[in-house]
Parts: structure tokens; C-alpha cells; sequence
């Protein structure tokens, strides 16, 4: 029997959807140990729950390093296959697409590509995503949202990267300034996690998930003209490492609810700008790229308050 005949839809609430991530099989499952789990934590073995209880249940040591001791699931995968036809195991989990053998014997910890992938995926130029307009705003596909319109994007691993919607992009305008957390820093859920400005305005935004920074983009940081470009391409802002991923995402928008939320968002802009505008909700059009600039009753104080929801968490010009 096909097992993806019985496979079980699973809320993007409970079961973190990874971006671009082609593979979904469990990595015990790969291993043969056992017959039949779908990976629902974007390959981040260290925080899954199922991980810990399979640990439990082979009666291995919660506080032994499991970096450099190698997971249980690789004492299978050696058993699995031959060592002239090894699969690497970013082969097996689908992060490379293309086969390759492993000649560490699954020591992924002192292994040179599994080290230049981590490398390659903090310094990638992500490229722009498929995106779906929604009431004149672009969306990206398998983006989480947040309230406070930041994005995140579950990565290989577990990693997030983050970022400023098309929304907010379009509704601040043309940036001058773009001030992001520092490598290592703390970031915490629905807490301010940075900042940007416009000539003698500022303001702040919320993060949408906690964990710690792993990397920033400096050219989005010196050019924040990039944010209002390509806000879910060039213009992603940094990566963190999460605390807990599945914990993130009950305060996070995805899918049809995203489009929903938008559609709400974009509904109290309009009522913001005056009635003269409330017909452009019919017209279909995409955004202008810069409302605060292009509208002149609007304060950025309250655009901040009623969008970001960081009003009175930052001064404003």
C-alpha cells in the first residue's frame, strides 16, 4: 500500500511548514527504524518532540553530546546501506538534490559540505519567491505571517529567516535607515526584535518568532531601499535559530488565514485614507510604493500603532 494515500493533512498551527522543502520523510523513517512518520519540524531534530521520545525509548542519554556522538538514527543508516553507496543524509532529507555518498560515515559533525551547506544557506542570495497578490499586496508562498507585519520563513533545520511584508514595505515607503539585532542577540516573540527609519521618523517591529540571531543581511541593512524592492527576496533582514519552532506558530498567519488577515489589513487602511479611496478595493490594482508619502493625511505615529503595533514603543519624529 502507498503510504501517501493515507497521509494526513496537518495544520500549518501544529506542524512547521518548510520552505522549499521537497522531502518530508522522517529521518528514522529513513533510517528503517521505523515504518512510517512525516517530519513536521523542517529537519530540526535538536527541538522535536518525537526525537526526544524515540531517544527515550532507546534509552539514550538526554545529556550526552549527540554532536559529536553520533544520532542513534546514523548506527541504522550504516546498517541500511553500503558504504560505496552511502547517501549523503542532506540527500536523503532532500536539502541536495542531486545523490551524493557520505564518506564520514554519518561524522557529520567534522564533515567540510555539511559545514559549507550551513554556510551557503546564511549567505544565499534566496532569489524572489513565487507570490500571490492579495488585495493589492504581494504575499509569499509557505511564509508564515505575523501581526505586526514581519514574515518568517521555516528553513532547512529549523533556521527562520525574517523579514518586513509587502505591506508594511509599500506602507512606510522609501527607507532611510534600517537598524537589526546583532549576531548572537536574543529576539523574543511579539517583543520588538528591530527598528527602521525615514528622514526623522522611526519605527519598530515586532519579531515574529523567538530564538537567537545566526546572521543579518548587510546589504538590506546599508540599502533599505532593498526592503520596499524585494521584501521577500533581497530584501530579507536576518536568521535566527529558533527556541522552540512549533511554539512560534500560534501567533502566526499562514496560508488562506494570511489572505484573510490581509484583506482585514488592507480594508483598515483604506478607511484610514478617506473615503475618496474606498474604491480602490474594487480596482484590483497592485499597491504604490510609498502611501505614507503618497498620502498626505496620514501620521506615521498612528500607521505604526494600528499596523506594527509599536507606537508606543518607539519615538516618532
Amino acid at each position: 500500500m502507498n503510504a501517501n494515500r493515507n497521509k494526513k493533512t496537518v495544520s500549518p498551527k501544529k506542524r512547521v511548514v518548510g520552505f522549499n522543502i521537497l522531502e518530508d520523510q522522517c529521518i528514522w523513517m529513513k533510517a528503517g527504524v521505523i515504518n512510517y512518520r512525516i517530519c513536521d519540524n523542517a529537519f530540526d531534530c535538536n527541538t522535536c518532540a518525537f526525537n526526544k521520545a524515540i531517544r527515550r525509548a532507546m534509552q539514550i542519554d538526554p545529556a550526552v553530546d549527540s554532536r559529536k556522538l553520533a544520532p542513534k538514527w546514523v548506527e541504522h543508516l550504516v546498517e541500511r546501506y553500503d558504504g560505496a553507496s552511502r547517501p549523503c543524509r542532506h540527500a536523503l532529507t532532500g536539502r541536495i538534490q542531486a545523490p551524493k555518498i557520505c564518506p564520514n560515515n554519518y561524522e557529520c559533525y567534522h564533515c567540510a559540505f555539511d559545514q559549507m551547506l550551513d554556510e551557503m544557506d546564511l549567505a544565499a542570495d534566496i532569489g524572489t519567491p513565487a507570490c500571490k497578490e492579495v488585495a493589492g499586496f504581494k504575499m509569499a508562498d509557505a511564509y508564515y505571517y505575523h501581526m505586526g507585519h514581519s514574515w518568517a520563513r521555516f528553513e532547512h533545520g529549523g533556521r527562520v529567516r525574517i523579514g518586513l511584508d509587502d505591506f508594511a514595505a509599500c506602507l512606510f515607503g522609501s527607507l532611510s535607515r534600517m537598524e537589526l539585532p546583532p549576531l548572537g542577540a536574543g529576539i523574543q516573540q511579539d517583543q520588538v526584535g528591530w527598528t527602521f527609519g525615514r528622514d526623522d521618523h522611526q519605527a519598530a517591529v515586532l519579531s515574529p518568532v523567538s530564538g537567537t540571531v545566526l546572521a543579518v543581511n548587510h546589504p538590506a541593512r546599508k540599502h533599505p531601499e532593498l526592503v520596499n524592492e524585494d521584501p521577500y527576496g533581497s530584501g530579507w533582514l536576518f536568521i535566527v535559530d529558533p527556541d522552540i519552532p512549533k511554539r512560534n506558530l500560534k501567533r502566526l498567519y499562514f496560508g488562506q488565514e494570511s489572505y484573510q488577515w490581509m484583506e482585514q489589513e488592507n480594508s483598515k487602511l483604506l478607511t484610514m485614507m478617506g473615503p475618496e479611496y474606498r474604491g480602490l478595493a474594487a480596482s484590483g490594482g497592485s499597491a504604490v510604493r510609498d502611501i505614507f508619502g503618497a498620502i498626505g493625511n496620514l501620521r506615521w505615529e498612528t500607521l505604526a500603532d494600528r499596523f506594527l503595533h509599536t507606537a508606543r514603543r518607539t519615538t516618532s519624529g
